[in-house]
């Protein structure tokens, strides 16, 4: 039985739509046990602890991260720290060199809370940045429509993985619920 986790992006929470969406699609179909979204602690230290307490005594042939967003990087350091797989959703690439911009008291979208960005957490992602090895552990799923992140930059970092590159859309990913077939079928090992 395969175990799904859901990571969720910067000033994102469990209940952000495509962790909600995946949620609803498995328990139709009697899989609701086999989810898990944890809330990604903002810090990335903190957050690179909470993924290894989850994934440290996992099987790594069951499990796959669904990664959307910075989720995505995290996903990424999983695949190359546990060797699980990883269903790439717009995923940020080195985002040490992007979260200066977002230093300083920020207002969760989700839970409303109010956190805060600390400069050093730029020095603390490249601790956790890994290029991808695994390559057939990844699936990188883009839309060119992302107004958040540039889907280039995704397609370059991920050469030699599993690619499906989606005219339009946009950071949320349009369209997610129809792909959770696929994914599905990805986390339970298919081939392209």
């Amino acid at each position: 039985m395969t175990h799904l986790v859901y990571l969720h992006g910067l000033l994102s929470s469990p209940a952000a739509g495509k962790a909600r969406a995946t949620a609803d699609w498995l328990q139709q179909r009697g899989l609701a046990s086999q989810f898990h979204a944890p809330a990604l602690p903002t810090a990335p230290h903190a957050c690179a602890a909470l993924l290894r307490d989850l994934l440290a005594g996992c099987d790594a042939q069951a499990t796959c991260l669904i990664g959307s967003s910075l989720g995505g990087f995290w996903a990424t350091w999983a695949v190359e720290t546990f060797g699980v797989r990883a269903v790439l959703l717009n995923p940020a690439v080195q985002p040490s060199r992007l979260v200066a911009a977002y230093t300083g008291e920020q207002r969760n979208h989700h839970t409303g809370e109010c956190e805060i960005i600390l400069p050093d957490y730029a020095q603390q992602l490249v601790d956790y940045e890994r290029r991808p090895t695994r390559h057939a552990r990844y699936w990188l799923l883009v839309q060119t429509g992302d107004e958040t992140l540039d889907y280039r930059h995704a397609v370059a970092w991920y050469a030699g993985c599993r690619q499906t590159v989606l005219e339009g859309g946009d950071h949320g990913f349009t369209g997610y619920r129809d792909w959770l077939p696929a994914i599905l079928d990805f986390a339970h090992g298919a081939a392209a």
